[in-house]
């Protein structure tokens, strides 16, 4: 089986463009407004939302976004309001927020992945959107899948207790049942497990290399030496 993924996986990880097809605006509950970046490949695809992890931005996503791309989804990467910078590309979400004096804890930005959601699944026309998240984002996004139907799967790139009193993660996501992915570096494999052994779903997939990898979904770039085993850890689950 090996043999015959590796090729098509080492194409994928080979893409040359690293840019955003479109970048677009739309507004958060609040009215903040959020920038995102779309990857589009057509309208029959369905529509995976990526979102970042502390500190960073959108541009987390420029060297993925179009990997998965080639794994059969359109891709939105957005910017949350509590983030920054990354890969030379500003959090504009964050700027906006600042700017109009919005909370931008890790908590308040729920409501940007949840807009993000209702504006992927009207851009879809109704097809349910895949969830990716990175640290805190990934928190939040397993959070929201538990009771959001608008939501087909989840990839979580390690999740954690990122919120203190005002959340307790791991009692939270007990009902997720719908197909999730969760992955993380080797020296958080035992939190990581910990934090999700009771969600119920009966299609959850834990993946850490044995030794080494990285935090977020930066485990997914070029620059990971374990990257190529997470990106065959995360076809095997989307198959």
């Amino acid at each position: 089986m090996k043999k015959l993924i590796l090729p098509t996986l080492l194409a994928l990880i080979s893409a040359s463009s690293i840019f955003a097809q479109k970048t677009i605006t739309f507004l958060s509950g609040d009215g903040v407004t959020i920038t995102a970046d779309e990857y589009f490949v057509n309208d029959s695809l369905p529509w995976m939302l990526l979102c970042h992890q502390a500190s960073f931005s959108r541009g987390e996503y420029q060297q993925t976004a179009k990997k998965f791309n080639k794994l059969g989804y359109n891709c939105m990467a957005v910017d949350l309001r509590s983030g920054f910078e990354c890969n030379n590309v500003k959090n504009n979400t964050a700027e906006d927020a600042d700017k109009k004096n919005k909370p931008t804890e890790y908590l308040d930005a729920e409501q940007d992945i949840v807009a993000a959601i209702d504006y992927l699944f009207e851009r879809g026309k109704s097809k349910k959107i895949v969830l990716v998240g990175s640290s805190y984002s990934a928190s939040l996004v397993l959070k929201l899948a538990v009771d959001n139907e608008k939501v087909s799967k989840v990839l979580a790139f390690s999740p954690g207790e990122y919120f203190g009193k005002k959340l307790t993660l791991k009692t939270s996501i007990t009902d997720l049942n719908i197909p999730v992915y969760v992955a993380c570096s080797a020296k958080e494999r035992e939190k990581v497990g910990d934090l999700v052994k009771d969600v119920v779903s009966t299609k959850k997939t834990i993946y850490a290399p044995s030794e080494g990898g990285e935090h977020g979904s930066k485990a997914l770039w070029k620059t990971n030496p374990n990257a190529t085993d997470y990106w065959m850890s995360i076809m095997m689950f989307l198959k």
